[in-house]
């Protein structure tokens, strides 16, 4: 069954970036210290994140962070999503209109213009179909940025919600909870490693 799955690092005070992100600054100021587990030797941080990796079906994310990825400062082979692992998933982003050019030409984008709601609904068509492919369960990550995962916690569009808490306080920048309707957590899963403490949570 493919499951919507929301994952963001995230830091002690609730940020997901700091102060002043954009495509020039990436993860805002102080904000990379919030994937420094996503570089680090440790087993289980190692293992995590293959497993999601190859649980990746479709990635949902923003336009804003669409911009930051594919800006002069974004992915490359050692730093994007799944690099060094075996495969690529599709992405689907969310925006108002499509970027007239695009630098990660070697990745399979889709730009949807109608909302998150009916992205998502992309999203979960392209996972199903690499499922079908690889015969295996695959599910659609929704990996940001902050206001997509609220927005879509907040329609009810997550299955499960997966939080890499980073040792780290930030100040200000992107918060991840804002505002909307109350929402109840099954907690799935707690895993301190030496970097960051994994969290996931069933949303119900």
């Amino acid at each position: 069954m493919t499951r919507v799955v929301a994952d963001i690092s995230i830091s002690l005070d609730g940020f997901v970036t700091g102060p002043d992100p954009g495509p020039e600054t990436g993860l805002g100021t102080g904000g990379d210290a919030l994937h420094t587990w996503a570089f680090s030797d440790d087993p289980d941080d190692r293992r995590l994140l293959a497993e999601g990796t190859a649980r990746s079906g479709a990635v949902v994310l923003g336009r804003r962070l669409f911009d930051v990825v594919d800006g002069p400062n974004g992915w490359d082979d050692t730093t994007g999503y799944g690099a060094g692992e075996v495969g690529r998933p599709a992405f689907v982003v969310v925006t108002r209109t499509p970027p007239e050019t695009i630098r990660l030409t070697e990745l399979d984008w889709t730009f949807v213009t109608t909302g998150l709601r009916d992205a998502v609904a992309v999203a979960r068509e392209r996972a199903e179909a690499a499922s079908a492919a690889s015969a295996r369960e695959l599910d659609v990550v929704l990996m940001g940025g902050g206001a997509t995962i609220g927005s879509a916690l907040a329609a009810g569009l997550v299955d499960v919600l997966t939080l890499h808490l980073a040792p780290v306080v930030l100040g200000s920048g992107t918060p991840l909870f804002t505002s909307g309707a109350p929402r109840t957590l099954a907690q799935r899963s707690v895993i301190a490693t030496s970097t960051v403490t994994h969290l996931t949570y069933d949303v119900l």
